[in-house]
Order: C-alpha cells, then structure tokens, then sequence
C-alpha cells in the first residue's frame, strides 16, 4: 500500500508539469519577444527554452529522487531493517558482567549493536582486540580523553558480542568462552579506571596485562 501511494503522488505531480508546460508553451506562442539591449528576438527566444528546459529537468530529478528514496522506505518495512520505535537496549545472557555492580563500567549506553550473526560477531571482536592492541601508541598524558572514549567504544561492542558468541558455542567451549570473556573484561574495567583517574603509570601497566588477552582473543576468534 505504500508504495501504490507512493506511485499515486509521482504520477499526480508528472500531471502538474505536464499542465504548466502546456500553460508555458500557450504563453509563449501568445507573447512577442521584444529585444532588450540589442539582443534579438531569436537570442530571447533561445534563452527561454533554455530556462523552462532546465526547470523541467530539475522536477523530473527531484521526482526521481523522492519516488527512490520512498521505494527504499518500502522495502526497509518489508525486509525487517526498519526499527519502528525506540532503539532496543542489549542485554547480556551470561554471567559476564561484575559480579558486585552487576554491569561494567566500561559500558557505553544507548548504543545499538546491530546484529550482524555468529560469523560477524566473531570478525568484529577479532578486530576490535586488534584495534585495542593498536591502541599503545596512542597511550600519552595528554591523549588520554582519546584513549578513554576508543575504550569504551570498542569494549562496548566486544562485551555484547562475546555473550552472543558464547550462547551459540557448544557446550564444552561455553565455560573456556566465559572465562576468557571475564579476564579480558576484568582488566578493561581496570584500565578504564586508570584512566579515569588520569594515572598515567598505572594505565601504561594495566594495558601491558591486557594485551596478552587481547591476543588471545584474536586467536580465539580467528
């Protein structure tokens, strides 16, 4: 239905055109082109097709643009990408998170994970260690805002991508899964709060510990 309505409102305003175009061409043959500072009537008369051939085109462009992006709309609903409403908040299934705050401080809110299947998930924590253990040499007294929002980000999307690759791992990999997850979160949670407190000694040791794990993941994820 949206996109016949779509289609309907094309359709109309080509008939719109199509009027003033006949309006124009009517206007035209009933007016007599007077020459203005020596051009001559011929010159007008050229210059005038020129304007009302450009204005058309630009409709028709527009038209084109709109009629593609409602058809993109339309199929957004249909094939489920189309999030009507707020954006849903992730959740954890495993016991990955601090067992005395019952979540990570490292956690970015209001973030949407998209979900991009098992396979996906995995290349984007591979990644995502890579891009931490890249992370040293920005490591400086005073890049620390940088280091601080690139942790968070990146740590965000690794926290709820190991739950669901956890959940889908079979039974005898589950518990080596969730122990990984939990040293590598553990440390994060550290250097983050190194960070936090400007300590630029203490940021430098945590982040040596957790490049080991870092490592570690990406051979796991591989």
């Amino acid at each position: 239905m949206a996109r016949l309505a779509n289609l309907n409102g094309v359709f109309e305003t080509l008939s719109r055109i199509q009027i003033r175009l006949a309006s124009l061409e009517r206007a035209k043959k009933g007016v007599e082109i007077v020459g203005f500072l020596g051009k001559k009537k011929d010159d007008c008369e050229e210059q005038h097709s020129m304007q009302t051939t450009r204005r058309v085109a630009l409709g028709l462009a527009s038209i084109a643009v709109v009629g593609k992006t409602c058809n993109a709309v339309s199929f957004a609903e249909d094939n489920g990408f189309w999030i009507d409403g707020r954006i849903p908040l992730p959740s954890v299934n495993n016991k990955i998170e601090n067992e005395n705050t019952g979540t990570r401080s490292f956690l970015k809110k209001r973030i949407f994970i998209a979900d991009i299947g098992l396979k996906g998930r995995m290349y984007r924590l591979r990644k995502y260690a890579f891009d931490l253990l890249a992370m040293e040499d920005l490591i400086g007294k005073d890049t620390l805002n940088y280091v601080q929002k690139f942790i968070k980000i990146k740590s965000t999307f690794m926290y709820y991508d190991f739950d669901k690759v956890i959940t889908a791992a079979p039974v005898d990999d589950k518990q080596p899964l969730l122990d990984l997850a939990n040293r590598l979160f553990d440390n994060v949670e550290k250097l983050d709060a190194a960070v936090k407190q400007r300590n630029i000694l203490q940021t430098e040791t945590t982040y040596k510990d957790t490049k080991a794990i870092l490592q570690e993941v990406m051979t796991r994820m591989a």
